[in-house]
């Protein structure tokens, strides 16, 4: 059964699939540009390693424990494409995909370590045994995702700051920022992940796409008028 972030994934890889959907600003000029297609086989690589390596099933729990970022962004998709709840607080959970994790405390089946530089072919150090290295072990899994099982459409993708729950069928409607048609919207990641999140679904629902930047990027006329950033 498909449900609207599965939906959004189809719309994103088909139509103008070579279109930038996610451009990343971080620090020392790093910039990292996603078409839809790209995306999506990001999104797709990234499920496949939760279905088939970490044995994610519908119905578990991954607590994102990252900055707003473009990896975080295709964590996320790939959870709730699966089916999972994406947890973003301290909440217990099956998974942990976090950016420290020498920090990790609290019992989870996976802990998966994720390098944010964009050329990262590994993590950069030493791991804890069992804890898996995302940047080494995501490129060799496949582009198309197919699932095991069926997603619960009536189950909880996430519970908001406000203590709200949002349903993987409302994901779209409830959780999702409203913005315009065709938005090339920028989010300032120190606006926090939620934010980001909630602000790029709403954007991509209506055929649009993000620019998001690190908060030691200076939004500049330059680059707002190279990244073509308008609407709201």
């Amino acid at each position: 059964m498909d449900t609207p972030a599965s939906d959004l994934m189809a719309a994103l890889r088909s139509g103008n699939s070579t279109a930038p959907r996610l451009t990343w600003y971080g620090p020392d000029a790093e910039r990292v540009e996603l078409s839809g297609r790209v995306l999506d086989n990001w999104v797709a690589k990234t499920s496949n390693l939760l279905q088939d390596e970490l044995d994610a099933e519908p119905g578990m729990r991954l607590r994102l424990d990252l900055p707003a970022h473009w990896k975080a962004m295709v964590w996320a998709l790939a959870a709730w494409q699966l089916g999972l709840e994406t947890v973003l607080d301290g909440e217990a959970a099956d998974f942990l995909v976090t950016a420290e994790p020498a920090s990790a405390t609290g019992r989870y089946d996976a802990v998966i370590a994720v390098a944010l530089p964009a050329l990262a072919m590994r993590w950069p150090g030493e791991l804890a045994s069992g804890h898996l290295d995302y940047a080494a072990e995501v490129r060799s899994h496949g582009d198309v995702f197919m699932p095991h099982a069926d997603p619960d459409p009536s189950a909880c993708a996430i519970v908001g700051s406000d203590g709200r729950r949002h349903l993987h069928r409302d994901l779209l409607e409830g959780f999702a920022v409203a913005h315009e048609e065709g938005v090339r919207l920028h989010i300032p990641a120190g606006d926090g992940l939620e934010a980001a999140l909630s602000n790029a679904l709403g954007a991509w629902r209506r055929d649009g796409s993000v620019v998001l930047t690190h908060q030691d990027v200076e939004l500049t006329d330059k680059l707002l008028a190279a990244e073509r950033i308008h609407g709201s």
